[in-house]
């Protein structure tokens, strides 16, 4: 496999590059993939990232609003995009769906610094505090009521199991990444922790037990992975994807190259739930 090239990005702040959100179908063809249909879903200049599935149908993603980062949604049945949240004095960043609700969570970084989770409500935009007294960066929900998060702590971020309902937080590791995601068709959160190469290794945290569990290695400088199902974790690279099969050659294997459609410096990843449509972030050339 030919070496992978990676611009290392510092995880304690979002990156304001001029970035667009992109929607794919995939298909798994033994050991490839297809990915067809590809379009631009934000067509806007500055920053549109963290892009996560509402539904099968729905992407949100924290977009570029003149200068101003809200959440958007666009829908791929009917082309659309509409802005979800009420126009605030800070920016909201990494929406996701609140499992078993219609509302979404993002973190907000409000001009005076202090940067907490809040729960929008879908067709209001009303927003309300989620967690109290901690400054969230980045986060998954195992269910609607424990919240997975990377939470800054002077200069890293420790990964912390909240339960809203109780307010409790437990601290499980420090020194983590910004992607944290929950293995689809399991009980376990996926992140990664950086080593003593100074690269980020993925681990499992099993959440009947709290305990973690190695898997691999990230290519040097890859923060961003997402999982196509329990057994496949998807990157990007370049105008490349990548996967690792926990169960196949266990190395990173090229399954598609972009490069035709002009997309460059892949980073954040999302897969649908039903696992036919992908989202992808990227520049242009």
């Amino acid at each position: 496999m030919q070496r992978l090239l990676f611009i290392l990005i510092p995880v304690l702040s979002f990156s304001q590059t001029n970035t667009e959100v992109f929607i794919a179908e995939i298909e798994n063809a033994e050991e490839s993939y297809n990915i067809t249909e590809i379009k631009n879903i934000s067509k806007n200049k500055g920053y549109d990232n963290q892009p996560s599935f509402y539904s099968n149908t729905q992407i949100i993603y924290a977009g570029n609003n003149n200068g101003q980062t809200d959440i958007f949604e666009f829908n791929t049945h009917t082309n659309k995009k509409k802005q979800l949240n009420k126009t605030t004095s800070g920016g909201e960043y990494s929406p996701q769906r609140i499992p078993k609700t219609n509302d979404i969570a993002a973190v907000r970084l409000d001009t005076t610094g202090l940067q907490r989770l809040y729960k929008y409500d879908y067709e209001r935009g009303d927003s309300s505090l989620l967690i109290h007294n901690l400054k969230v960066g980045y986060y998954t929900f195992y269910n609607a009521t424990t919240i997975v998060s990377a939470v800054l702590n002077d200069n890293h971020l420790d990964l912390v199991v909240s339960d809203v309902t109780h307010k409790t937080n437990d601290t499980i590791s420090s020194f983590v990444g910004r992607t944290i995601c929950k293995v689809p068709n399991t009980d376990n959160i996926s992140y990664s922790v950086l080593n003593e190469d100074k690269n980020q290794d993925i681990y499992l945290l099993d959440m009947k037990t709290l305990e973690s569990f190695f898997v691999c290695e990230l290519p040097i400088g890859v923060e961003d992975f997402t999982w196509i199902d329990e057994n496949k974790i998807l990157i990007g690279s370049n105008s490349s994807l990548f996967v690792y099969d926990l169960f196949g050659s266990q190395k990173w294997e090229e399954v598609i190259n972009l490069k035709t459609y002009k997309i460059k410096n892949i980073t954040r990843l999302a897969v649908s739930p039903s696992k036919n449509k992908i989202a992808i972030v990227a520049e242009v050339n």
